[in-house]
């Protein structure tokens, strides 16, 4: 559940803090989109490296770490499977080359995962939905959305402390085949389908009692506005974009082979 900390707001004053919340979302997709533009490891590890001032600037390393440690299951996937595919596709045959190649793509995953949890952990929830909605997105889908994002980080915390319960219940959860794993967590999910649908069922009272959706033209009491530094950072962010297409279609990048 640790991997759901990087999608809890943690509020803050600092620079990062004070960006327009649309300003670190297009950081975030620049760096989603190098990420996926290039596939050599170096490059993924200079992607990498970038975040680092931004998170120790916004003093979130706390709990960006513990988001990524969450993730490393997920990574050692990634990697297991190119790993899999490569060796059945290369005539059962381990190289370097394509160990380099799985490597650069469970490390690409982490980069994804650091750059989404930079922009979650610096922006509240209450500025992104109304960015969402000064970029004329319906209402609607934006209580949709921000809901969703309170409510993960909620749900994962509800989670560890039913699991926390049953084990202290005798239930053991990591005993067993693989069917039987599944059948020990029958127990977890059913208390915790049946606090979200409550849960539900209370923000659908209070959203009534609010009488939401009475007026379509809403107000609100605070307007975003963009600032010299969000234009400065806009201005930085689309050339560091562009000096890298550049150098991934004109200059021929050195990659680095782990050795087996």
């Amino acid at each position: 559940m640790k991997v759901f900390e990087g999608l809890k707001f943690k509020r803050g004053t600092t620079a990062i803090h004070r960006l327009d919340p649309r300003t670190k979302f297009l950081i975030s997709c620049i760096i989603f989109t190098l990420a996926l533009l290039f596939t050599e490891l170096i490059s993924i590890i200079i992607l990498f490296i970038a975040q680092i001032p931004f998170i120790f600037s916004a003093r979130i390393y706390k709990e960006w770490s513990r988001s990524i440690r969450g993730s490393l299951t997920l990574v050692a996937i990634i990697l297991l499977t190119n790993l899999i595919v490569g060796y059945v596709s290369n005539n059962f045959q381990l190289s370097s080359q394509l160990l380099t190649y799985s490597i650069s793509m469970a490390f690409r995953f982490v980069v994804l995962m650091s750059s989404f949890s930079l922009f979650f952990l610096t922006t509240s929830p209450d500025d992104l939905s109304l960015a969402l909605e000064q970029s004329h997105i319906p209402y609607e889908f934006c209580f949709a959305f921000t809901t969703a994002v309170r409510f993960v980080p909620v749900l994962a915390i509800e989670a560890q402390t039913i699991m926390d319960a049953q084990r202290s219940r005798g239930l053991e959860l990591d005993k067993g085949n693989f069917l039987k794993r599944i059948r020990n967590y029958i127990p977890i999910l059913i208390p915790l389908i049946v606090g979200a649908i409550r849960r539900s069922l209370e923000l659908a009272e209070a959203m009534e009692s609010r009488a939401f959706g009475a007026k379509k033209k809403r107000t609100n009491l605070y307007i975003l506005q963009l600032k010299r530094s969000d234009y400065i950072t806009f201005l930085i962010s689309f050339i560091i974009l562009s000096l890298a297409l550049y150098i991934r279609y004109n200059i021929t990048i050195p990659d680095i082979q782990i050795p087996l």
